[in-house]
């Protein structure tokens, strides 16, 4: 799904409570000329509307910026949002280049049912549920699925040890555990079921 949103350049002086009363949210993007950053206006209904389909550091969005006839894909980097309103405060983006190679955060969907769940009544703990990579900017995946039914009891699943998309690589420790299959209560390490 294309995500896209038009931010207007923020009034000189204007204050950010006094944006938020007149139905606009506070924003800001990095990086849209080099290093500078710009101070936005965004219309609170359309960022609300933004953030139910958006995740942070790993949505690819459409900004356009109509009065300085600017447009151009930016990751969102940051909701500043109350903590049990969740009115809106504040938006962040990351516009991004064309070739540029970036760092985000993808879910990771474990798939399939373990042998040493099926089999040997284990338990499956995913102790990662996102990994962290870098990748060109039209090349990040929604998820990525990880199979898990190969493993037995006691078996961990490393970050070294993933198939991930081509294009996409594992920033961090590859010896990180992604997921592993328990010893289920009562099974012991001897259960003497036939293998």
């Amino acid at each position: 799904m294309e995500l896209t949103i038009e931010c207007q350049t923020r009034p000189a002086g204007s204050k950010p409570n006094a944006l938020r009363r007149s139905g606009l949210t506070p924003a800001v993007i990095y990086g849209h000329n080099g290093t500078e950053s710009l101070e936005l206006a965004v219309n609170t209904k359309t960022a609300e509307m933004l953030i139910r389909s958006a995740a942070v550091n790993s949505s690819l969005i459409d900004v356009t910026i109509p009065d300085l006839s600017w447009n151009g894909k930016a990751l969102l980097r940051e909701v500043q949002a109350h903590p049990w309103k969740k009115s809106l405060y504040h938006l962040s983006f990351f516009a991004v280049g064309s070739h540029a190679s970036l760092e985000v955060d993808i879910p990771l969907r474990l798939v399939g049912e373990p042998k040493g769940v099926r089999l040997s009544g284990g338990t499956l703990d995913q102790v990662l549920t996102s990994l962290h990579v870098r990748c060109a900017p039209d090349n990040i995946p929604d998820t990525i699925d990880i199979d898990v039914s190969g493993l037995d009891v006691g078996d961990g699943l490393h970050v070294s040890e993933l198939t991930l998309p081509d294009g996409v690589v594992a920033t961090g420790e590859s010896e990180r555990i992604v997921a592993s299959v328990l010893a289920g209560r009562g099974g012991g390490e001897g259960a003497s079921e036939s293998d």
